[in-house]
């Protein structure tokens, strides 16, 4: 299917593929796209920068990671309130990297990036862990940490927990659910949790642009093909919204919610 071409969806993947900027800057320019076209980027690095360089004038010089961590934790839970934001979870805010620094609080997604962010001033090199549901970090595969809570340690009991409150019980815990995540998927998993807030709040269009951006990324996605025919067809793009349901249909033919999608491909139908 040949995409239409969006100047705003082209300027984000040559941002996303570029080596030379790093994860934050590139979650900042995720957020400049959408939402705030004003954004100044720098000023947004040199926040970070000042949280990261404050951190290393307050720990001594030893290596310890245990002891790192601790430090980490106290400075930015403690001292400067970051958290998790559980009262206002699918605030589309969260998903927005300069929104998150101003109110010190997230989703697990931002929260993390932060985190990892944070840690390499002092020289603890985090990698951030794509857990289904919950993003996370480790420090290595003994020591799992969740910055949406305090950057408390994990361990698989407490893994299954995070799964069966997301997934009501029907997702089993697996090794590879701690693998690191590259940044063209942490950024798409980005695209996607916005994709769902703007859903939540009726917001369509931007839902779309969303869903238009974790495609650029992963063409291939069948829940994303699936996401921009529902998108199309509720904002009555007829047409498009049938190529898309029926692509999905083919990529994924025994897929749980089959009934749904040909449901939907037969109202679209009526009603032409």
């Amino acid at each position: 299917m040949q995409e239409k071409f969006d100047p705003f969806v082209a300027e984000w993947v040559s941002f996303v593929k570029n080596p030379n900027f790093n994860l934050v800057e590139k979650c900042l320019k995720f957020a400049q796209i959408l939402e705030y076209p004003d954004l100044n980027i720098d000023l947004y690095i040199q926040k970070i920068n000042r949280i990261g360089m404050s951190l290393k004038e307050s720990v001594n010089d030893t290596k310890n990671p245990t002891y790192l961590i601790s430090m980490l934790n106290e400075h930015l839970f403690d001292n400067l309130g970051f958290k998790g934001d559980d009262n206002d979870y699918y605030n589309p805010k969260n998903n927005f990297l300069n929104e998150v620094i101003e109110k010190k609080s997230g989703l697990p997604i931002t929260m993390s990036i932060i985190y990892a962010e944070i840690a390499k001033f002092v020289g603890l090199e985090l990698k951030i862990v794509g857990f289904p549901g919950h993003v996370l970090v480790k420090y290595n595969e003994e020591m799992i940490l969740d910055p949406f809570n305090d950057g408390i340690p994990v361990d698989v009991d407490d893994l299954q927990e995070i799964l069966d409150m997301n997934f009501d019980g029907d997702l089993e815990f697996q090794p590879e659910f701690l693998d690191e995540i590259g940044q063209e998927q942490i950024l798409t998993r980005m695209a996607r949790n916005l994709k769902n807030s703007y859903i939540q709040s009726y917001a369509y269009e931007k839902a779309l642009k969303c869903t238009d951006m974790a495609l650029a990324i992963s063409p291939d996605s069948p829940e994303d093909i699936r996401d921009k025919g529902i998108l199309e067809e509720r904002l009555l793009h007829s047409e498009v919204a049938l190529e898309y349901l029926n692509k999905y249909l083919e990529m994924n033919p025994n897929a749980e919610d089959v009934d749904f999608i040909l449901e939907l491909i037969r109202s679209i139908k009526t009603k032409n």
